[in-house]
């Protein structure tokens, strides 16, 4: 009887899943070209070849590649596809672009080989633990990996969060969105941190309890839970808080700006996922925001005087602004789904992401239902609602005392911009049609239109 399933990379997450196979009682074959990471490998089947891996494999083949996006994808199928079988499975599980999944599908799809992509979230823990999964590809592929991945998932009333979203890149595409959402949820708790700190003169001990609080209460989330752990966390060399010894340039890998791209590539506006990203870009240029600072001029940040009420804004307005994020990338799957006919359910991908991933938070539950209506549902209006002026007036004191806020400020200025009946989008079509003749429709009659507008200067 040969191994269950057998995985490609023994990096992080792939060994902790392997791991969480191994626990589940299913026999698991690796391989790593590192012969480290394969000494270290521990109960499992360790296989210093791809060939060996094969070999040791139950028929269907089920082989899981945790292997770096890009290149590296394409060379291990390259060396592993002459390996298998038609009605063999393969399984990239890495965070590769949902494009290149579709390519690769089509391509071992020739040769008969099931290929799936799928995205699992949850770093180290959720590995080992139980992730949250997303997978697309074929009906087929899906049920030859069920057994393993739904018993390896997190699981939230019972239910495992792990199923198939869709055909192709799905799978991907819906782990690409969650992660750029995931990109806004850490800007927008960072910004709400600074402004905390430079408006409440809080310090971070302070800070930790803060966040604490608010993960009993609605915005508890994974995000807002570790974030009072970090934020409690002292420097044992210095004494002081760790967050304060940390270089202040933020790394990224790409999925926030795939998110990005794809959101203007299919006509959705997410702002804030895309400010989360710009965010991060600016963060990595220190040397040139530190030349700045001695240039460019701003307002002194005043501490305010009633704490309490500040805290209590902030955090009405990081719900608020979480609340858009979630809903911009829920619009944005919807669009994707739309676009490539995947099919997928907004509500059900709502429910995976509940628990063992990043973006777990219990506004979750609120938007399930409501995904794809995202903030038009009369529950989550009426959260907006009650949040409204605190989220205005803490935007306001940012702005007032020159405070970075840019996720904040976007999701405010989309949720303005949902919400109103008519925009000045009439004066810029009105522009385009003056310099460029590219017409324009009226409100009281059908029919393009084009007006000779005086010249500039008249």
């Amino acid at each position: 009887m040969g191994a269950a399933i057998g995985i490609v990379g023994l990096g992080v997450m792939g060994r902790g899943l392997a791991d969480n196979i191994a626990g589940r009682g299913f026999s698991v074959a690796v391989h790593d070209r590192n012969p480290e990471a394969l000494a270290a490998a521990g109960a499992v089947l360790a296989c210093s070849s791809l060939s060996d891996l094969v070999a040791a494999l139950e028929r269907p083949r089920r082989v899981l590649l945790m292997v770096n996006a890009g290149r590296p994808v394409d060379d291990v199928l390259d060396l592993l596809s002459p390996l298998l079988a038609a009605g063999d499975v393969v399984a990239d599980a890495g965070n590769s672009h949902f494009a290149d999944t579709e390519r690769r599908a089509q391509g071992m799809g020739n040769g008969g080989i099931l290929f799936v992509g799928a995205g699992i979230s949850g770093g180290e823990a959720g590995a080992r633990l139980g992730p949250a999964i997303m997978v697309g590809g074929a009906e087929d592929a899906w049920k030859a990996l069920a057994p393993i991945l739904t018993a390896i998932a997190a699981r939230v009333d019972g239910a495992p969060c792990c199923a198939r979203v869709g055909p192709g890149g799905a799978g991907h595409f819906v782990k690409m969105v969650h992660n750029g959402i995931e990109y806004a949820a850490m800007q927008l708790i960072a910004e709400a941190g600074q402004l905390l700190r430079d408006l409440g003169g809080l310090s971070h001990a302070a800070l930790g309890e803060v966040f604490a609080a608010w993960n009993r209460g609605e915005l508890e989330s994974y995000l807002v839970g570790i974030t009072s752990g970090i934020l409690a966390t002292t420097d044992r060399d210095t004494g002081r808080p760790l967050v304060e010894m940390i270089l202040d340039t933020a790394g990224q890998k790409g999925t926030g700006m795939w998110s990005g791209v794809a959101a203007l590539e299919l006509g959705v506006a997410a702002p804030t996922l895309v400010e989360a990203v710009c965010a991060r870009t600016l963060s990595a240029r220190k040397a040139e925001r530190v030349a700045a600072s001695r240039v460019l001029s701003g307002p002194a940040a005043t501490p305010v005087d009633d704490v309490p009420a500040l805290i209590d804004d902030v955090g009405k307005a990081l719900l608020a602004s979480l609340i858009c994020a979630y809903a911009q990338g829920f619009a944005l799957i919807e669009a994707g789904s739309k676009a490539h006919d995947w099919g997928i359910d907004l509500p059900a991908v709502a429910g995976l992401w509940r628990g063992g991933c990043i973006i777990r938070a219990r506004l979750l539950d609120r938007l399930g239902g409501a995904a794809g209506a995202a903030i038009t549902s009369p529950e989550v209006a009426g959260r907006l609602a009650a949040a409204q002026d605190s989220w205005r007036r803490t935007a306001g004191l940012a702005v007032a005392h020159g405070i970075p806020a840019p996720a904040l400020l976007s999701a405010l200025a989309w949720y303005d911009l949902s919400r109103s009946g008519r925009t000045w989008a009439s004066l810029i079509q009105a522009q385009r049609d003056c310099f460029g003749a590219h017409t324009y429709e009226r409100i009281d009659r059908p029919g393009r239109f084009h007006t000779r507008w005086p010249e500039a200067g008249a």
